[in-house]
């Protein structure tokens, strides 16, 4: 399939579909954050140090709760993200929450037709890049709203993560960008037994690919790192073998499941 084909719209009716059950979810517990509970990892906050008095665009932020985390740690934020359902959710948690938190609801590569600002932090994470066929193109926008000497964190699942099928018994998918996955699944990552149902398109995107986009679009790379666990249960056959951190229980440590770039705008 080429990427002519219109994956923006099913991609954001996929999320549209998936907003309500992710709300209710145990996985999301919007009822712990409501009172407080901060959704961020140690992995981005060991990262994002200090955040008092910045500016930060967080992208693909589903319906906000990290958008909303990183405002309560005195930062000035803005998320976006493609679902017009998830935004709307965003919206209504900022305002319970009582956050200066913006939202805009957008396509990512469409963003500097509805922004124009520079920012000391571009942020986003966890299954975010999956979702977008130009690499390339991702890394222009992230430098584009970066001020100079502005710093990008990503936080992504480790595209090793993405070559096996769903049970992580075979290597079924090219480590390598071959073009657009069409997969259609039931449940969702958040609630694997939900009566819901939805096709998406996805793209593999190697380190490789990720990293010399950045550096092509004028960033430099300060740190990479890569981890052999995830901090969110998402998988199928998973096993928690310390608090918060998840591995696939037959692959033990064997696999990266996390990386982390940090990377800083040269002028």
């Amino acid at each position: 399939m080429s990427t002519d084909h219109n994956y923006v719209e099913i991609n954001r009716q996929s999320w549209n579909n998936r907003t309500d059950t992710h709300l209710k979810s145990e996985f999301y517990d919007l009822d712990g954050f409501l009172k407080g509970k901060n959704s961020l990892n140690s992995i981005e906050l060991n990262l994002l140090g200090d955040l008092k008095g910045k500016s930060i665009l967080h992208l693909q932020c589903h319906f906000g709760q990290d958008t909303i985390s990183l405002s309560r740690l005195g930062a000035n934020v803005t998320g976006i993200d493609l679902s017009d359902k998830a935004i709307d959710s965003a919206k209504q948690i900022a305002k319970d929450t009582n956050s200066n938190t913006k939202f805009i609801c957008c396509n990512i590569y469409d963003l500097p037709e509805h922004l124009d600002q520079k920012f000391d932090i571009v942020y986003t994470s966890y299954g975010t890049i999956g979702w977008l066929p130009d690499i390339d193109k991702w890394a222009k926008i992230v430098s584009q709203f970066l001020k100079p000497q502005g710093q990008f964190v990503f936080v992504e699942f480790h595209p090793v993560v993405w070559m096996f099928d769903d049970d992580f018994k075979k290597i079924t998918y090219r480590y390598f960008n071959s073009g657009a996955i069409i997969e259609t699944e039931n449940g969702t990552y958040a609630d694997k037994k939900a009566d819901i149902n939805q096709s998406y398109v996805m793209w593999n995107h190697g380190i490789g690919e990720v990293v010399n986009s950045l550096i092509k679009n004028g960033l430099e790379i300060k740190t990479l790192n890569e981890f052999d666990y995830s901090p969110y249960n998402c998988f199928n056959k998973t096993i928690e073998f310390e608090p918060g951190k998840y591995r696939i229980a037959h692959l033990e440590d064997k696999i990266p499941m996390v990386y982390s770039i940090v990377a800083k705008k040269k002028n």
